[in-house]
């Protein structure tokens, strides 16, 4: 699986731009601010239908224009596809496949896995819950539409519970047998999600630790220990025992939606105690991992977008990199960099194809 070509027009910086990759290493080099992150997006955008970088999609038109426009040929499994992506402001965002419009999106997560490193991933560990939640969220659900599905049905529910809490406290009125069906929809889909969740973070922290002692060669020992209220108690109860906080407060306290991730080194928060290096490692662990966990489990390799780490990382950990690009281990690379010479000497010395594109 690869990307050929990719056309912009109003994305971004770029008025109209167009690529031709090379089925291994494409590089973007430039100084910053010239767009070499933006190309990366774009990729990303037709991957995953969204930003990686910018929620607020009308904020991805070039300045002063109406529309965007994202036009990817890809091959996976020796078949030619097309996926468009495009945006016309006070329109809904539109995504096509070899001409045909998806209904929903999430038809679309995960026909083309890919996965992203870049200096951003460091919210992963500074941000709240919600950061790590969509972490796990966006690895299960390129590999499991029916978790995807799940989900987005969970969050309408909690939606019309909120909005019914709200309701029960202006108008000074409580209703029980109404709010029950809310809390029974909420435990169906909850559970469901928590096993899955739960399911997953087994399966991920083998390949997580094996990733982290290849790139420090180190006696650190890091955590990722998966935080749920489910552990405590199914849903339901929860949700019952409960009430008079949710009431006091007009939204759901507790559920997969409070889930967290935490990560440790030597059973102690990263963020508060682990180094500068030492969380860069952790992340570009947690991120090969999540590109071998979709590996392996869709039996594609993802493409693998590197956003400007070359700055961030020593030699030791691109050197690393690179043996992991010689023995193959990776499909189709994106890396953007500011230094043109490090790059070059970077790439060749990966015996690989490459192509490198000056913005």
């Amino acid at each position: 699986m690869y990307l050929k070509k990719i056309s912009l027009f109003n994305y971004k910086n770029f008025s109209e731009a167009d690529f031709e990759f090379v089925g291994k290493i494409n590089c973007f080099v430039g100084k910053n601010g010239i767009g070499k992150t933006n190309v990366l997006d774009a990729i990303y955008h037709l991957s995953y239908g969204k930003s990686y970088f910018n929620p607020q999609a009308v904020q991805n038109i070039k300045h002063g224009q109406e529309f965007f426009v994202i036009d990817g040929e890809f091959e996976i499994k020796d078949r030619n596809e097309q996926i468009v992506c495009s945006l016309k402001k006070g329109q809904k965002k539109i995504l096509k496949r070899n001409g045909k419009i998806y209904d929903k999106f999430s038809e679309h997560v995960g026909f083309i896995p890919l996965v992203i490193i870049s200096p951003a991933d460091r919210d992963l560990i500074v941000e709240g819950s919600e950061t790590r939640r969509k972490f796990m969220d966006s690895v299960i659900s390129q590999l499991d539409s029916q978790y995807l599905k799940q989900l987005i049905q969970y969050q309408k529910v909690m939606s019309q519970r909120n909005a019914l809490l709200k309701y029960f406290a202006v108008n000074y009125v409580f209703d029980n047998d109404t709010l029950s069906i809310y809390n029974e929809q909420l435990d169906n889909f909850g559970k469901y999600i928590f096993e899955k969740r739960k399911a997953f973070i087994e399966q991920f922290i083998p390949i997580f630790n094996a990733h982290h002692q290849s790139i420090t060669g180190s006696q650190e020992t890091v955590q990722l220990v998966y935080e749920s209220h489910l552990f405590e108690k199914d849903l339901l109860t929860l949700l019952e025992e409960n009430i008079n906080k949710d009431r006091a407060l007009n939204f759901t306290s507790v559920g997969i939606h409070k889930d967290d991730l935490s990560f440790e080194i030597d059973n102690y928060p990263i963020k508060k105690f682990g180094s500068q290096g030492q969380q860069k490692s952790f992340l570009i662990a947690l991120k090969l991992a999540q590109f071998e966990f979709l590996k392996i489990q869709s039996g594609l390799k993802p493409i693998l977008l590197f956003d400007d780490i070359f700055d961030k990382l020593d030699e030791s950990r691109v050197a690393k990199i690179v043996e992991m690009v010689n023995s193959d281990t990776f499909g189709q690379l994106f890396i953007s960099d500011t230094h043109p010479e490090r790059t070059e000497k970077i790439v060749k010395s990966t015996h690989q194809t490459y192509k490198i594109f000056n913005l």
